[in-house]
């Protein structure tokens, strides 16, 4: 069997999660939309579900794949319904929804329902993607709770720019969420992960950490709370070959690496198919068999290579670590134009290994 894997460590998970709503002081949905960011949804949230408050995924297919996989917990559409079809799922299965969008406020209104659906509405208060404006906000309030069949209503927000924390832009939405939503009852969620790391005036009800659940800061620099966290994906491969080169011998496509002096280099069998940044540097942080090492040459789809000139004791079989609990994700990052949120997410073909 191909060596390369990706190890869930449900322990750092559960770790994350108890941090996340301790921070919020309230409760928290964990958001384990797009697979949980490539650590396996159905996983992780059983892992989770004799503590989590809930789930929150993007879409109905990602709701009711946990459903199937026996989560009882409440699970928000964070994207809401996106026709009037599935409303009657959403109640069979007892989903929350978001309401965004004055169509799906329509729907609702013309659509009645078996069962009272809590529903959160969702104020566009700057980052102007999807949510009502200011201006319709408090009628949309007004309109849910006159339906019969509309329970719990949540106020939410969402923020473009709170990973920056130099940035004033935060404090301004969450002034501009203040304005709207005052005067009217009911609880309210505008944290995500950098939001609730390192916002503490925006902590309210209901937090939504995503990102920090598996392990990763959002910010570029050092935080002492994001330090707490624990990396729950460690990917790891090992290796397949060793090239014992002379000085100024190119390695791999494009000749990116060339040797200065007599190098062993390590073939590693795992690529950018496999999710590993396909423009990863040379000098990439790897760990060889527990110590550090770097990325020599680019990366392929299939294989890349490290130095293997200061490991003597390296060799075919021996461990790498891509990324996990001896590499940071944040350093891979750091090296490969990307983003933390894409380095996780990107992670396919290997096999995931839930333990803990």
């Amino acid at each position: 069997m191909r060596p390369a894997r990706a190890l869930i460590d449900l322990d750092a998970l559960r770790h994350n999660y108890r941090l996340a709503r301790g921070l919020g002081g309230g409760r928290a949905l964990a958001v384990v939309k797009a697979d949980a960011y490539g650590h396996g949804a159905a996983r992780c949230a059983l892992a989770l579900q004799d503590e989590a408050d809930g789930f929150a995924v993007a879409c109905i297919e990602e709701a009711l794949a946990l459903r199937e996989a026996g989560i009882h917990a409440p699970i928000l559409l964070l994207e809401g319904f996106f026709d009037a079809d599935e409303l009657a799922l959403i109640v069979r299965h007892d989903l929350w929804t978001v309401v965004h969008a004055p169509w799906q406020l329509e729907v609702l209104e013309r659509t009645p329902l078996p069962a009272p659906l809590d529903v959160w509405l969702k104020l566009d208060s700057g980052m102007h993607r999807v949510g009502f404006d200011a201006a319709a906000y408090r009628d949309a309030w007004q309109r849910l709770r006159a339906l019969p069949h509309v329970g719990n209503i949540v106020k939410m927000s969402h923020f473009a720019r709170a990973d920056e924390l130099d940035c004033t832009r935060t404090g301004e939405q969450l002034a501009n969420f203040a304005a709207a939503t005052e005067g009217l009852p009911g609880e309210t969620s505008v944290c995500n992960s950098p939001a609730l790391l390192g916002w503490p005036q925006a902590r309210a009800d209901w937090a939504r950490p995503g990102l920090m659940l598996y392990g990763v800061s959002p910010f570029a620099q050092a935080h002492e709370i994001a330090a707490q966290l624990r990396p729950v994906m460690t990917l790891e491969s090992k290796v397949i070959a060793v090239r014992e080169l002379p000085a100024g011998e190119p390695v791999g496509y494009g000749a990116r690496f060339v040797t200065e002096a007599p190098t062993r280099i390590g073939v590693v069998a795992i690529g950018y198919a496999d999710g590993y940044p396909q423009f990863a540097v040379n000098g990439t942080p790897v760990a060889i068999d527990g110590r550090p090492g770097r990325l020599a040459g680019r990366v392929s789809m299939d294989m890349l290579t490290v130095d293997l000139t200061d490991h003597p004791q390296a060799g075919v079989g021996s461990r790498v670590e891509l990324w996990g609990k001896q590499v940071p994700a944040a350093q891979v990052v750091a090296h490969s134009q990307t983003s933390a949120y894409r380095l996780l997410c990107a992670v396919k073909r290997v096999p995931l290994q839930h333990v803990g």
